[in-house]
């Protein structure tokens, strides 16, 4: 049932706190509020008296861990990890955080990206005698620390140099807390304080659930050291222009997020009122495509003067688990996710809100789904520019030729999607909007800020 899904995916999540009682029940609060960010896993390692302990499950935070497993995990410092696999498959095996041993000590690391590279050192490292046991690309980062010479801190710098690509990290050494991004900054990544506690969490939104306060994000290529002395900053690497990933504040980041200096809702809204404007179409009511068009469905709806009003209705109890329909009834399709109300949209010219289209079969569900529900028109409008080529920096996108907007014009995706009309928001005017350096546009231009040759 790929296609009832057709969205870019969310990468991962991450979550680390120090110096906390009971820092388990804190990463499995935070893992909780990001959620969002992948369900196909998840896992949780604190430290105590000198002994990593762990749980690793696949599934949702709020299946994967009973009270007895929070218990269980005991300690005053801990890391978290949600997995959406972007590289190497969702099996226990690939679970993040990972632990290893080594001369220096023990190692727990969770990685939210993806490193270009990755392959050819892993391919290196075999060669020299290298054994993995997972197909994560976060493991190469700690056989590469292993093979370093000098304290941990040397031994930390020298591995990442190496690395290209996307990697936002939380990593437990013994009993130190480091908080990482990588020279492009890629992914997000906050810092926060819970009384004399610093904590870490991909989005500001799992903050806001346990009570911390949002210090700051932390900056390309930044290492934040956590331990007994404080929090301390160092900014190692060769410094690089910032990539932002701009489809955080489009579709990932959860609405009510503070990201990168922007409130991520009222990024969504400006973003609907500049396809209002730019646009428009004669229609009686707006509605978004739940959940993640909602908030530019309410700008779109704002700036038009039309009413906005929830046209689809959301199933929330659609997980990645159900159970695969027969080929009796494989025709509800998007109907076991969305359902439309015939009393909003009967006899009436709609224009529906949707943050992307990848593949274009779920927006021709979606429009059909509507129509037979009374449309009179259907008018998709669209929160991105056209997706014309996938991510390598740690989003699993389809092949470009899986991308509809990669060969087909807008005149033909909206044939095929059966609508009305359909409108993009421009590139000019996304960068507009959030600003014209910073952030990687790749998956609309096709410009990558690093060569995927490596």
């Amino acid at each position: 049932m790929k296609d009832l899904f057709d969205k870019l995916h969310e990468h991962c999540a991450l979550f680390g706190i120090y110096n906390i009682k009971e820092a388990s029940n804190y990463v499995y609060l935070g893992l909780h509020a990001l959620q969002h960010r992948g369900q196909e896993g998840c896992g949780i390692v604190t430290r105590d008296k000198d002994v990593f302990y762990k749980k690793r499950s696949r599934g949702l935070v709020l299946e994967a861990f009973d009270k007895t497993d929070i218990e269980n995990l005991k300690g005053d410092i801990g890391i978290g990890h949600n997995r959406y696999s972007t590289s190497g498959d969702s099996s226990l095996v690939n679970l993040q955080p990972l632990t290893a041993s080594f001369d220096l000590g023990d190692i727990a690391i969770a990685h939210n990206g993806n490193i270009v590279n990755a392959y050819n050192i892993k391919q290196k490292l075999i060669s020299d005698g290298a054994i993995f046991s997972s197909n994560s690309d976060t493991e190469v980062i700690i056989h590469l620390i292993a093979r370093q010479k000098g304290s941990f801190d040397e031994r930390l710098v020298g591995a990442l140099s190496q690395l290209k690509g996307a990697f936002s990290l939380v990593m437990l050494f013994n009993d130190t807390l480091y908080a990482i991004k990588d020279p492009w900054g890629f992914r997000p990544l906050a810092m926060g304080e819970l009384g004399d506690s610093c904590c870490f969490a991909s989005e500001t939104c799992a903050f806001d659930l346990i009570g911390a306060k949002f210090i700051r994000e932390l900056e390309s290529g930044e290492i934040v050291k956590v331990d007994k002395y404080g929090v301390n900053s160092f900014k190692p690497f060769k410094s690089e222009n910032s990539y932002r990933c701009v489809f955080e504040h489009i579709y990932f980041a959860r609405p009510d997020s503070y990201l990168w200096d922007n409130h991520v809702y009222e990024i969504r809204k400006k973003i609907g009122q500049k396809l209002a404007l730019k646009s428009s179409v004669d229609a009686d009511v707006v509605i978004a495509v739940p959940d993640s068009g909602m908030p530019a469905a309410i700008g779109y709806a704002q700036a038009s003067g039309l009413p906005f009003e929830m046209g689809i209705i959301r199933n929330h109890y659609v997980g990645r688990t159900f159970i695969e329909p027969t080929d009796s009834i494989r025709h509800f399709g998007v109907k076991l996710k969305l359902n439309p109300s015939s009393d909003v949209l009967n006899n009436k010219r709609v224009v529906v809100v949707d943050d992307s289209i990848v593949r274009g079969t779920t927006s021709r569900r979606i429009v059909k789904m509507i129509r037979n529900a009374g449309a009179k028109e259907v008018h998709l409008r669209i929160a991105s520019p056209p997706v014309t080529h996938p991510c390598f920096y740690g989003i699993d996108t389809p092949t470009k030729s899986e991308l509809i907007a990669s060969s087909h014009t807008i005149e033909e995706i909206t044939k095929y999607a059966t609508a009305d009309s359909i409108a993009y928001l421009s590139l000019e005017d996304l960068k507009e909007i959030v600003g014209e350096s910073g952030y990687c546009f790749a998956c609309f231009s096709g410009n990558y800020p690093i060569s995927l040759k490596v």
